[in-house]
């Protein structure tokens, strides 16, 4: 069953609500608690207590009328003065009765349904008093009618002694109420007591109950929230993980809502990265890793048509190894020939280039778009192969350490040709069996010239567009103009000598000597030409396009070119 994140925040919000629910009807409970027993104390205790107080004053208030009356009686005042005051000592005498019967009556109420904090044996007390008090009362009232009765007969002697019967009776029934008042205000006080120990009791348990309900509040929030941001921290630290290149992770998946579901996409995309970088890692060894990358976040590049392109086409050979290969065993060969691949191989990828294959001890590699930047691909290439020539030396010195000869190896150098122009690069081959390549005029050209350092003494030559791009990066001097095998247009190739600003002076003088014979030859001034190239041998023994040329103008001597020669040099070998 799927919980989403958003039922399970509603499920943290009821349950929340819950609680303050739960916090609040407790409280609730416990106010009414203590208001029901502040309504015990204020509907039974107190009222009771303001009875026997109103009691006690009716009691002295009559006795007060009673006093007047006597003396009215006494003196034989008006007899209309007289009812009155006798209509007022009853009244008094019938309020106190009402005030003590009420106060039991309240008191009987409250042990009939007694409160929590009541105490019924005390009450029970007070109200065997009362009903003594009451009785007393009566005999009070017994000997104010005999009073009454000897005034009426006009017997003074009687009615004195039965006033101080009445005097003695009334001080013993206020002694005795008064008792009975400060036990009721006692007990009133207990309650009262009782009533605020309750009160701070609730508050307490309010107190603790919030407290209680806060910290389960914040602990149940604090496990959800922890239960939802568990796997998202995992998620976090795969991401960063998988940013940092690692692709050996598999998140668990801990829930069925939508980070579960996000984790299981999660772990589904490391899977497919996972495979993508397999297959990396397998086919690079074979295919240039830049393609497999090109090729597996842009499928269009495994479309079947190709594309038109202007690109820089590299082709090196090694020079000597057939020689060298003739004196090694098969396997002395193969380690020979791996070393130097690998060798060769890393400033071609220093330099942006893309490894096409490896044809025995040649290397074909090209620079272009989508892979390199279109107007720089040919000063990478050329400064690869100025690259691939300064680790020639540090090559032939793992020689000896890697063919276990010592002496007698044959002398080895590299001979590259570069050219740029336009070709078809696309996925090219067979139903079974693709290369990602390129085809095109630039290729042959690219080859025929690697293979005219033979002719030429020259390590690097590349084709005039190359040349032209190159300029602000790499020194170069012409050398002629070649017309490859299978080609109709001549086209002028350079030799590309130092990097930019740093050919030497001797250089510099060779290329402007060099230049000026060049023109000659053009020109067929065979002796200036001849001169030319004879000082270029000076400034340099040996080099090699001076040599060239000098033969082909003893050719040309014996030889004549027709009218319309071109000047240009046309290969006859592949």
């Amino acid at each position: 069953m799927r919980v989403s994140i958003a039922l399970k925040i509603f499920v943290i919000v009821i349950a929340l609500l819950l609680l303050m629910t739960a916090v609040a009807a407790i409280s609730t409970y416990q106010a009414r608690k203590v208001g029901g027993l502040l309504d015990r104390a204020t509907e039974g205790y107190i009222p009771a207590y303001a009875a026997l107080a109103r009691a006690d004053i009716r009691s002295l208030e009559q006795a007060l009328a009673l006093r007047r009356l006597v003396i009215a009686d006494l003196t034989g005042g008006d007899a209309a003065a007289r009812e009155r005051e006798r209509a007022g000592f009853v009244a008094k005498s019938g309020e106190a009765n009402n005030e003590l019967a009420a106060a039991r009556g309240l008191i009987a109420t409250e042990i009939a349904n007694p409160s929590p904090f009541a105490d019924v044996i005390a009450l029970a007390r007070l109200d065997t008093r009362l009903e003594l008090l009451q009785n007393a009362r009566q005999a009070h009232d017994v000997e104010i009618k005999a009073l009454l009765a000897s005034l009426a007969a006009g017997d003074a002697t009687q009615a004195a002694e039965a006033l101080k019967r009445i005097d003695a009776m009334r001080d013993e029934l206020n002694r005795q109420l008064e008792e009975v008042r400060t036990q009721m205000r006692h007990l009133m006080l207990d309650a009262t007591h009782r009533t605020r120990v309750e009160q701070n009791h609730v508050v307490v348990i309010s107190i603790v109950v919030t407290v209680l309900a806060g910290i389960l509040g914040v602990a149940l929030a604090g496990v959800m929230t922890a239960a939802l941001l568990r796997p998202v921290k995992r998620l976090l630290a795969g991401t960063r993980a998988v940013e940092a290149g690692a692709f050996d992770i598999d998140i668990p998946v801990t829930s069925s809502d939508e980070i579960g579901r996000l984790t299981v996409a999660f772990n589904h995309m490391v899977g497919e990265l996972r495979t993508k970088a397999r297959i990396r890692d397998m086919f690079g060894k074979y295919v240039d890793p830049r393609i497999v990358e090109s090729l597996i976040e842009r499928p269009s590049l495994t479309a079947l048509e190709g594309e038109r392109r202007t690109m820089t086409v590299f082709f090196c050979d090694l020079k000597g190894f057939s020689a060298l290969g003739e004196s090694l065993t098969p396997k002395n060969l193969v380690t020979v020939t791996n070393r130097y691949l690998t060798v060769m191989s890393e400033p071609v990828r220093a330099q942006g280039g893309i490894l096409d294959k490896y044809i025995g001890d040649a290397i074909m590699a090209y620079w272009g778009p989508p892979f390199s930047d279109p107007n720089t691909q040919a000063s990478l290439a050329c400064l690869a192969a100025l690259d691939m020539v300064e680790l020639v030396a540090p090559f032939v010195a793992e020689l000896p350490e890697l063919t276990g000869i010592r002496r007698g190896l044959p002398r080895i150098g590299m001979r590259i040709g570069i050219a740029t122009g336009p070709v078809l690069v696309g996925n090219i081959g067979s139903d079974t069996m693709k290369s990602y390549t390129v085809l095109g005029g630039s290729v042959n050209l690219a080859s025929r010239l690697e293979g005219a350092n033979k002719w030429y003494g020259t390590t690097i030559l590349v084709s005039q567009a190359t040349a032209a791009m190159a300029e602000d990066m790499v020194e170069t001097r012409e050398i002629d103009t070649f017309v490859a095998v299978g080609a109709q247009e001549p086209e002028r190739i350079f030799e590309v000598l130092a990097r930019k600003g740093a050919l030497s002076e001797r250089g510099s003088r060779l290329r402007a000597v060099y230049l000026e014979g060049l023109d000659a030859y053009r020109r067929r001034d065979w002796d200036t030409a001849r001169t030319q190239f004879g000082s270029a041998l000076d400034i340099v023994p040996g080099d090699g396009p001076s040599r060239a040329l000098l033969t082909q103008i003893e050719w040309w001597s014996r030889n004549p070119p027709p009218a319309d020669w071109d000047g240009a040099w046309r290969s006859t070998e592949k």
